[in-house]
């Protein structure tokens, strides 16, 4: 297979070096929001509201974080809420089923993440069978893996070190936060300054060109597929050190909520563009809207249709903005 030549790879790294940047659209819905929110409800400013929306981004956040690489090259991702839950199941069995120390616990977590996310990659690429299907399938496969290792019922007792991981707040910032934000520079990172990211997004905008690149474009679907399972494997962690216990039901509807905030941050939802700190202002948008909604005492079943309407309007909003932009 050729080698990318000297001259081609600049190139495509300044064409989807821009995918790094915000949209000016997300900060202001962002901004809109908060302030509507405000007004609404005197506790919304609260110095403890203000962490607890950060607290309830930082595990769809991380999800989100992973499918900003899978949407950018023109992939998708249905299965992370169930890998979260699976994986969180498996960390929690191991310390408190096993009695195995805590970071056999938390590399259990990240393990059966990765390796679930990698056998995506494996039937994407290998098998030829669509993304949507492969994953939608993983959907129900890892939770029902879940349901039963765990035998259908939560697992308690985790160390506290794993517990601290979602419950401590060194300096009064919820660890939670502080796993997400340096999850975050480091895709940034990664999906901006590494050919990583720039190959990725260079698949999701013309696979043929990529291939011609000499991009190998097989073993690169199947490790952005890991590293979206890796990062679900981290959200399960997370969620299981906040509820101290492995729920096998956890992450219901996150990949919503995920694919949500990406398309919201300006990843483009049919591949060519990412980017990582849009997808942030994308999930804090989402966790402002939900907890200005539980804050207005308006019933889950609501909120659910408002987070489908959103994801529509983003999706379309996008294909306007793609029109007008660059790519179209």
């Amino acid at each position: 297979m050729t080698s990318v030549s000297t001259d081609a790879a600049p190139s495509w790294r300044a064409r989807f070096a821009s995918g790094a940047a915000v949209r000016l659209e997300s900060l202001i819905v962002l901004a809109v929001l908060c302030v509507t929110m405000a007004m609404l409800s005197n506790a919304f400013l609260s110095v403890s509201n203000i962490l607890n929306i950060l607290l309830s981004t930082s595990v769809f956040g991380v999800l989100a974080i992973g499918m900003t690489f899978v949407i950018s090259s023109a992939g998708i991702d249905l299965s992370v809420g169930s890998i979260l839950a699976l994986s969180g199941v498996a960390g929690a069995m191991l310390t408190s089923d096993f009695n195995l120390p805590w970071w056999v616990g938390v590399l259990g977590c990240l393990t059966m993440g990765a390796l679930t996310g990698a056998f995506n990659g494996f039937l994407i690429t290998r098998g030829a069978i669509p993304p949507f299907i492969v994953t939608l399938g993983m959907l129900g496969v890892a939770r029902g893996f879940a349901l039963v290792l765990s035998n259908g019922i939560s697992i308690y007792g985790l160390p506290p070190e794993i517990v601290w991981l979602g419950q401590g707040r060194p300096f009064g910032v919820p660890t939670p936060v502080i796993v997400l934000l340096l999850a975050a520079l480091v895709a940034h990172v990664l999906l901006a300054d590494t050919r990583f990211g720039v190959y990725a997004q260079v698949i999701g905008d013309n696979e043929g060109a990529a291939r011609a690149m000499g991009v190998r474009v097989e073993r690169m679907k199947v490790l952005i597929y890991t590293l979206s399972g890796l990062l679900s494997g981290l959200a399960g962690l997370l969620f299981a050190a906040r509820v101290n216990s492995g729920e096998p039901t956890a992450g219901l509807s996150y990949e919503l909520t995920a694919i949500t905030a990406t398309i919201l941050g300006g990843t483009n939802l049919f591949g060519g563009r990412g980017s990582v700190v849009g997808t942030l202002i994308g999930a804090l948008i989402m966790g402002v809207l939900q907890n200005g909604l539980n804050l207005m005492a308006v019933r889950p079943f609501y909120q659910q249709i408002a987070i489908g309407a959103v994801l529509i309007l983003a999706v379309w909003l996008d294909r306007i903005n793609s029109k007008e932009g660059w790519r179209r």
